[in-house]
């Protein structure tokens, strides 16, 4: 049996403190935040299965954090704050995270829906029970992991970077429009500067050239782009 691993990103020591040693009762593995200046670094550390996450933090709220842990996990995220306002709620929502909490909370409660949401990811309820992947020739993405193998070379990736290979190799050979990624990448495109889409490709393939990837991500000149497997990796 797998103990679902929680990441508790919360500045009152003594709610974390409950919280965890409640979460532990129930062979839940929990770690506490530490430097609220390196959030992504600790939760990285940790591969949490589930994040709880407050909204008033040292530094950065936890719209803002939501926004970057979502670059390096797909987990259920789930704010407990003691803001109860019904736009606190669209806020974490829009911001990444999948439920709310409101503060002073039954700690049953708390239980259920982190109960509901692992069975929802990682449970008898989650879509699939194998992992999605995408193949093609030498190279393999595995979605959920966000990692691209070569053979044996693992190359991280981070969130976005992972959901344009995605595209771009299902479609393979063929071109994926820049709608398209854009609809992909972003749920508001009326606010994304024309120029952001062509900087997370750059990052892309900066990335595979980084770990001597020779398959390329190739600009089809107003068309969008595809994805051209080098013949050493087929």
């Amino acid at each position: 049996m797998v103990n679902h691993r929680i990441f508790i990103v919360e500045d009152d020591r003594k709610i974390a403190q409950l919280l965890a040693d409640t979460l532990r009762k129930y062979q839940y593995d929990v770690a506490i935040v530490e430097d609220f200046d390196a959030v992504v670094e600790e939760c990285r550390a940790f591969d949490p299965h589930m994040i709880l996450l407050d909204i008033n933090l040292p530094s950065y709220d936890g719209y803002y954090w939501c926004r970057q842990l979502r670059q390096q996990t797909m987990c259920p995220i789930l704010f407990i704050s003691a803001r109860s306002g019904d736009m606190d709620q669209v806020f974490a929502l829009e911001n990444g995270g999948d439920d709310f909490i409101t503060k002073p909370f039954h700690y049953e409660i708390v239980l259920a829906k982190i109960r509901s949401h692992l069975r929802r990811a990682f449970g008898e309820y989650a879509p699939s029970q194998g992992e999605r992947t995408v193949k093609l020739g030498s190279l393999t993405l595995y979605i959920e992991r966000m990692e691209l193998h070569l053979r044996d070379e693992v190359i991280p990736l981070q969130k976005k970077e992972c959901v344009i290979l995605e595209l771009l190799m299902e479609a393979s050979p063929k071109v994926v429009s820049r709608e398209t990624l854009l609809e992909e990448l972003w749920d508001d495109q009326s606010f994304v500067d024309e120029n952001t889409l062509n900087v997370n490709m750059t990052r892309v393939r900066k990335k595979l050239v980084d770990y001597g990837v020779h398959s390329v991500v190739e600009t089809v000149r107003g068309s969008g782009y595809r994805f051209v497997p080098a013949p050493e990796e087929l």
